[in-house]
């Protein structure tokens, strides 16, 4: 009789998808931002939310509070159907992975999602991807009551992360 652990393969250290968070920073409100919240929110199928300037920037113009980018973070199978159009349209590389394994990258033209058109009033916006991973049992972590911190051997690593979205996505991670 063999068990899980005989064939390397356990339920819980099997890697998921935590959230995805779409951003798109604009740098500041107005038309702008409006037009950028428009096309997050048809790319995503998701409302998206307003993320303010933490800090004023005055060689940019930016004041604390102001409105300078729109997000939206997707879940479940949102965020895998997302991530499977998304990853089609770049390519990804270790450096992008973090030592938790978390990535991300970036998608230069809005334009390259199905269904977007190149449209002269409205111009071209770039948005950024972070793919949030975890195994099961990380909520230990955040809970407020009886929070414990994760150990080493459950944690994943980079080449978990990698080995994960290569084999789910069907995309391959240089070196």
């Amino acid at each position: 009789m063999s068990s899980d652990t005989d064939s390397g393969f356990h339920e819980m250290r099997e890697p998921r998808i935590e959230k995805v968070v779409v951003h798109m920073g604009v740098g500041q409100g107005g038309r702008e931002l409006g037009q950028g919240e428009e096309i997050l929110e048809e790319i995503t199928g998701q409302q998206s939310v307003r993320t303010t300037a933490r800090t004023t920037e005055p060689e940019f113009n930016i004041r604390e509070g102001d409105p300078i980018g729109t997000k939206v973070t997707l879940r479940d199978d949102e965020a895998r159907e997302f991530l499977e159009t998304a990853l089609a349209l770049v390519d990804l590389h270790e450096a992008q992975f973090d030592d938790t394994g978390n990535f991300s990258f970036g998608v230069e033209e809005h334009t390259d999602f199905p269904g977007q058109e190149y449209d002269p009033t409205i111009g071209i916006y770039g948005l950024d991807v972070t793919v949030n991973l975890v195994r099961p049992g990380y909520r230990v972590a955040k809970r407020d009551k009886a929070s414990r911190s994760i150990p080493s051997s459950h944690r994943l690593t980079p080449g978990d992360a990698v080995a994960f979205v290569e084999s789910t996505f069907d995309v391959e991670v240089s070196a």
